[in-house]
């Protein structure tokens, strides 16, 4: 049946049209859903009209059965009046109609299969429909955290940059605390130094001093002993 391989066609198309471009996850799945309505709409016009032809069809083999029945009445009377000739005529009639209601009955059979393929169709697609509206909400929401925790991910990279960047200025902080420091002992070293120098220098002279104040104090001890 054509229709049928026309409709999977279309959505086979939508489908592969949307996987190929399937950048935007909300957008998708709203066009997915769009086409999808789309496809439905043709369908079940598609749908309605194989199914008028299946009641024509009917309607049809219905009157044509009715018609062979009428002949048939129609020939008892004729044979009761006495009119073989008429009798004769209606028979013939009923004849043609019965290998008419042959081909109608036919007829029928393929527009019933055919109508209920459509509606087969009809159905599946529209529980298609109703199935990816209900997702449609969860997909989104879902779209929603994994975008949120991509963003999370990127300020935990940002977070990871700015604490080595910390660090690297604490160390730097560090060296120059170590230089100023350093240059500090050498600074004390060298004051150290001088004064060692003079305290010697000095203490060379007071010991001296010291000396020659206990050389007097003693000769005048001396003195007053009489020695």
């Amino acid at each position: 049946m054509g229709i049928m391989t026309r409709f999977k066609d279309i959505m086979a198309a939508n489908v592969n049209a949307l996987l190929d471009k399937a950048e935007d996850p909300e957008k998708m799945i709203d066009q997915y859903l769009r086409n999808l309505e789309s496809d439905f709409a043709k369908v079940k016009a598609e749908t309605a009209s194989i199914m008028a032809e299946e009641k024509s069809a009917r309607r049809k083999l219905d009157e044509c059965g009715e018609e062979i029945g009428k002949m048939g009445e129609y020939a008892k009377k004729a044979v009761a009046a006495g009119n073989d000739n008429d009798a004769r005529r209606f028979l013939e009639k009923k004849s043609e109609l019965t290998q008419k209601q042959e081909v109608l009955a036919k007829n029928y059979e393929l527009a019933q299969a055919n109508s209920e393929k459509m509606r087969q169709m009809h159905d599946k697609l529209e529980g298609d429909i109703q199935a990816m509206k209900s997702k449609r909400d969860m997909l989104k929401a879902k779209v929603k955290v994994a975008e949120t925790q991509k963003k999370i991910n990127e300020l935990g990279s940002g977070m990871e940059s700015a604490g080595n960047n910390a660090a690297a200025f604490e160390r730097m902080e560090e060296k120059v605390n170590r230089m100023l420091d350093e240059a500090d002992a050498v600074g004390e070293l060298n004051t150290s130094s001088a004064d060692e120098d003079i305290d010697d220098l000095a203490a060379k002279y007071d010991s001296t001093g010291t000396t020659s104040a206990v050389d007097d104090e003693l000769a005048a001890l001396k003195a007053e002993m009489g020695m």
